[in-house]
């Protein structure tokens, strides 16, 4: 077990954002029986504006609370966003109940409707792993035709292997997958890096969006995983941290909801006031000045 050692800037970055003041919902709900099969919806002005379900962070054990702020700022944003919890490791989660919750949410919460599945961090992963789920064995309980509409990866780990290797969050990937055994058992169905290997594609148009100054998640998880992921488009913010990408108002979180909006106008329904966007290239990563 290792920890990791951060600048000053970037702690002081991570207490900011993360001691923001939760955000209540105007709407609630449930998509299963177990208390944390809920969730949260900020619907935007306008009843056709693109839904986004957006999956949280912490490293597979925290709840969704800290990401109440950057939801509600992207419903202002005119983007009607989803957040749900899910059970979590170190408690009623874990594998395989994390991805069962998961599988469930982007199976059911869409509704039918074109949607941007975008997560952060650890929700990112999970995000990622929806995409790949067309990949799974045909026997996985997990596999399906349906995927998402496109994903947006903010900062995610994308590696699970490099994750555990790394030692990240004390062990979060071995907390997630129980212990050395049930790692070793199971990350091959659950780990995007690796069910992308030798595909290179999971059809499913997605972006990976990063700060280049991330001292949280090692820079090599988007490298790595662009490397094998042939027709991704990466998105990299010069002098950006881990955290600021979901801190509401900044820089980084407008960049999100820039690149939300144009996924949603690119791969989802077209809303009358969005005008046209342009389409970089496959495979192209785009470095903002």
């Amino acid at each position: 077990m290792r920890s990791r050692i951060v600048s000053a800037s970037a702690a002081e970055e991570e207490k900011r954002v993360l001691s923001l003041k939760p955000v209540l919902a105007p709407r609630h709900g449930r998509y299963g029986e177990h208390p944390h099969q809920v969730y949260d919806a900020w619907p935007a002005e306008d009843p056709d504006a693109p839904l986004v379900i957006l999956l949280h962070g912490g490293y597979w054990r925290y709840d969704r609370t800290h990401l109440t702020p950057f939801a509600a700022y992207l419903a202002r944003q005119g983007l009607s966003t989803v957040l749900p919890g899910f059970r979590r490791s170190g408690g009623a989660g874990g594998y395989p109940e994390t991805f069962d919750d998961v599988a469930r949410i982007v199976d059911t919460l869409p509704e039918g409707r074109p949607y941007v599945l975008a997560g952060h961090c650890s929700g990112g992963h999970l995000a990622l792993w929806c995409a790949a789920r067309g990949l799974l064995p045909p026997e996985s309980p997990w596999h399906t035709g349906t995927l998402p509409t496109s994903v947006l990866a903010l900062a995610p780990l994308t590696d699970l292997a490099a994750t555990r290797r790394d030692g990240l969050s004390d062990d979060a990937a071995l907390q997630l997958m129980g212990d050395e055994a049930g790692f070793d058992a199971h990350m091959a169905s659950v780990d995007p890096l690796t069910l992308l290997s030798g595909v290179g594609t999971t059809t499913v148009p997605t972006v990976l969006l990063h700060g280049e100054a991330d001292e949280e998640v090692p820079l090599s998880q988007f490298s790595d995983y662009a490397a094998v992921h042939r027709d991704l488009r990466t998105v990299v913010l010069p002098g950006t941290g881990h955290y600021t990408l979901i801190e509401p108002g900044a820089p980084a979180a407008r960049e999100v909801a820039d690149t939300l909006w144009r996924m949603a106008r690119e791969h989802g329904r077209s809303h009358p006031a969005a005008g046209s966007a342009d389409r970089p290239d496959e495979g192209e990563e785009i470095r903002r000045q």
